[in-house]
């Protein structure tokens, strides 16, 4: 257990752009605390640049060359006077090296530490850590790589189908395939393995049971530095579109208090088994008669559905981070948080319904 202690930020620079970017500054100006922003070439006449306090210039017009150049990012924090550093969501914000690098530099990380990132970075570490603290986790078996085509069956087989074949470091459904019968297993372990070299360098897979016609619902958690991990209930995201949520809302339709205490109950051990600070969110499936629920994933950082949580709550979930990044430990509206209301998200698409209703760039009218 940490004793941390309280170190006040005075300045917070966010890696990052957009709404995220304005979200934490509305609370940073709450607090009394300045900001700093950080721009690509695109970006520079942006709200978000001229809401901070100090702006500074990464260059680049992609995010290659601006919000993902840790270095870059570093930099500004110095030139800006920058105590503290707020990844928002995206970009580095799960990039347990830059989390280390930030405090390294001697700033501090408004998120969890590099070592809880990067063990929730890996699905099948995930699955491993989570099954230790005895977090429900569906059926499955990661796959060296070296499995002839009889052990891959087999392992198939231990698993159960139908199943899913999953990237290790996947995340938005790429390196992932669902898999009905034994026919389908070769061909798909391949085309994930595939994917999942492309989109992540990494072509490691697991082997998970799948269960129809679930429902996703997420737990939002957050953690202090003196051993305190809290569950601030469930968002439920289960309309999905391409495997990228489309409507989140709290509280979930189909969770009773009963299975919200218990989903809370894992979303806390998940949290304690990793040493979680700060906010994070533990994913889970919930079977269709929602009698059971099974373990997904950690996302270790402040959520883009964030607000749905906060609507409920009347939490600010910006301000918690900041206050257990200061070293303060949770207060308690935040260990015995309410549920009131009920709050939904909506994310908007612009699709091609000529082209199977992919996702399109263009110009509102």
């Amino acid at each position: 257990m940490s004793t941390s202690p309280t170190r006040p930020i005075t300045r917070v620079l966010v890696a990052n752009r957009g709404e995220i970017a304005r979200r934490v500054f509305a609370t940073c100006r709450e607090l009394g605390i300045s900001t700093a922003a950080v721009f690509s070439d695109p970006d520079a006449d942006a709200p978000f640049v001229a809401e901070a306090d100090v702006a500074i210039a990464l260059g680049g017009a992609t995010p290659a060359e601006s919000y993902l150049r840790a270095d870059a990012v570093l930099d500004a924090a110095r030139r800006a006077g920058a105590d503290a550093i707020h990844p928002g969501y995206g970009f580095l914000a799960e990039n347990a090296a830059f989390a280390r690098a930030v405090t390294d530099a001697g700033l501090v990380w408004i998120g969890p530490s590099p070592e809880a990132i990067a063990a929730m970075g890996s699905k099948t570490e995930a699955r491993s850590r989570m099954e230790a603290a005895g977090v429900p986790v569906l059926p499955g078996v990661t796959l060296s790589g070296d499995e002839d085509d009889d052990a891959l069956r087999a392992a198939a087989d231990g698993v159960g189908y139908p199943l899913l074949v999953k990237a290790s470091a996947g995340g938005g459904g790429r390196g992932m395939r669902l898999v009905e019968s034994e026919g389908a297993l070769l061909d798909g372990v391949a085309g994930a393995r595939r994917e999942a070299a492309s989109a992540f360098g990494d072509d490691t897979v697991f082997l998970e049971r799948y269960a129809p016609r679930s429902r996703h619902v997420e737990i939002q958690i957050m953690g202090d530095a003196h051993g305190t991990v809290v569950a601030l209930h469930e968002r439920d995201c289960s309309v999905q579109r391409r495997h990228q949520k489309v409507i989140e809302e709290a509280p979930s339709p189909v969770v009773d208090e009963g299975l919200r205490a218990r989903m809370a109950a894992a979303a806390v051990a998940a949290g304690e088994a990793i040493g979680y600070v700060g906010a994070g969110t533990v994913e889970f499936l919930v079977t269709a008669d929602a009698s059971e629920f099974f373990f997904l994933e950690v996302n270790t950082r402040l959520q883009v559905e964030h607000p749905v949580t906060e609507l409920v709550t009347g939490l600010d979930l910006v301000a918690l981070q900041i206050a257990v990044a200061e070293g303060a430990p949770l207060p308690p509206e935040a260990r015995d948080a309410p549920l009131r209301g009920w709050a939904m998200e909506a994310r908007l698409y612009a699709e091609d319904a000529a082209n199977g209703f992919l996702p399109v760039t263009g110009t509102l009218t």
